[in-house]
């Protein structure tokens, strides 16, 4: 064997502590918990060495969530991150949030499943180490009264849905009865529709004297209306007219309530305009039906300090339903894009090895949305400048994708006239078809030119 000298002037290398690895991730939130929301108890993470047990179930009477937010408070956490599908997790959300937490809702596909096995523990873990490298994004919630409105207002639509079921219990009844008063007016539950089923339940049974309660604006004829009240009143349908119409005005007391409980919400709600004298605006003329108790068109405009009703296609009460969903302060998004893609208005992207898969619209649920759409289709028939777009979108698209393209649009002019305040100015449908035609001609041109040819226009004939 031969001797090898050893040079102790330099280190040896198996003396030298190897270098710990650096997490590939920082940690963005250190003091940051998980929590995985249920119906009957919520799992609650914190980081390792916080605490005995750095995974704890609370059940979800209020005595415990008191002592969830006390537990984390003494071990020092300032920022939650919670899941949930269900509404469990608004009771935690609002205790942790006045109790000074910075509180994050996460979108459970967002998050996806756990690796390996499927626990509770394992959820709120991996909700915990997530949140703590800044992974997690929180879903927007509006605050204070405007939370309250959106509350009422949603709580407004179900009692309208509740109440149109009674509407059709009262169609269905008069059907039975062979009383054929929906195909002479327009509305069943209108002026003259309402006077003519009361009088019946009254005990008035003779059709000349019940079409006399015809309204002036009612275009049939009284003679047409007294043809179609002929049928037989049977004792068991009349019982069920009673009580149908007896529910629909019950439920028309309980929205008017609803209604002065939203104004007085309302009137508490700051103005974007400050203490100024607000504009003069002329209110756009249309027919609502379930209209609210008070001017709810005028208390828009002081709390948003523009006419968001003169954008086509919106009324004062898809506006109402809007703010209530998004708020007035646009700063939550920091553009127009930003905030469309927030209402999943816009086109999808789905690229993959450098081909475009996929350019469906991501499904969504946003009210909000829904409130757009539906105030786009309103654009079939309007003589705008969105109108034109709108009829343009629908020869090129299916309906679904033309309306989504026209919400986007709307989605855009709301953004802007909140962020800078700017009232809308309409061109008119023949300025847009002007502008496309433009932009046709320009098109045209440069393909032209690019082929080698020219472009020369017609000369008009003269007879």
């Amino acid at each position: 064997m031969i001797a090898k000298k050893i040079d102790k002037s330099k280190p040896n290398k198996s003396a030298v502590p190897k270098q710990q690895k650096k997490n590939a991730l920082d940690f963005i939130n250190v003091n940051a918990a998980g929590i995985d929301i249920g119906s009957k108890s919520h799992f609650v993470a914190i980081p390792e060495g916080r605490d005995t047990e750095c995974v704890r179930e609370f059940k979800t009477f209020t005595n415990s969530l008191i002592g969830l937010v006390s537990w984390l408070k003494k071990v020092g956490i300032t920022s939650v991150a919670m899941e949930s599908t269900g509404v469990y997790w608004i009771p935690v959300y609002d205790m942790l949030e006045k109790s000074g937490f910075d509180v994050l809702l996460v979108n459970a596909k967002h998050i996806k499943n756990v690796p390996g096995r499927k626990t509770d523990v394992n959820d709120c873990q991996w909700i915990q180490q997530l949140h703590t490298y800044g992974l997690l994004r929180g879903s927007f919630r509006p605050k204070d009264k405007i939370l309250k409105m959106r509350t009422l207002l949603r709580h407004r639509s179900t009692m309208i849905d509740y109440a149109s079921s009674h509407i059709q219990h009262v169609q269905k009844s008069l059907s039975l009865m062979n009383i054929q008063l929906n195909n002479v007016i327009r509305d069943v539950m209108g002026a003259t529709g309402m006077k003519i089923i009361r009088a019946i339940i009254e005990g008035e049974r003779d059709p000349e004297k019940l079409a006399k309660y015809r309204d002036p604006n009612c275009k049939s004829t009284e003679k047409e209306i007294c043809e179609s009240l002929v049928g037989n009143y049977q004792e068991d349908h009349m019982f069920c007219l009673k009580q149908a119409l007896e529910l629909y005005d019950y439920y028309s007391i309980k929205i008017a309530e609803c209604d002065l409980e939203i104004e007085k919400i309302m009137n508490e709600m700051e103005s974007l305009i400050g203490e100024g004298e607000p504009k003069a605006y002329t209110k756009k003329k249309t027919t609502q039906k379930h209209k609210f108790a008070f001017s709810l068109y005028e208390e828009l405009i002081r709390i948003t300090g523009v006419d968001l009703t003169a954008i086509p296609g919106l009324n004062v009460q898809s506006v109402a339903k809007i703010i209530s969903e998004v708020g007035v302060d646009m700063s939550k998004w920091e553009t127009s894009k930003q905030f469309a893609a927030w209402l999943g208005l816009c086109p999808g992207n789905k690229i993959s090895g450098g081909k475009r898969l996929s350019g469906k619209t991501a499904p969504c649920s946003n009210k909000a949305a829904a409130a757009f759409r539906m105030g786009a289709n309103a654009l079939r028939r309007s003589n705008t400048a969105l109108g034109a777009f709108f009829r343009r979108m629908s020869g090129r698209l299916i309906p679904a994708k033309a309306i989504t393209a026209a919400a986007h649009k709307l989605a855009v002019i709301f953004y802007n006239m909140l962020k800078t305040g700017q009232e809308y100015m309409e061109s008119g449908a023949q300025y847009y078809e002007m502008e496309y035609r433009d932009r046709c001609v320009k098109s045209l041109v440069k393909k032209a030119t690019r082929l080698g040819f020219a472009i020369v226009p017609i000369e008009p004939i003269q007879n």
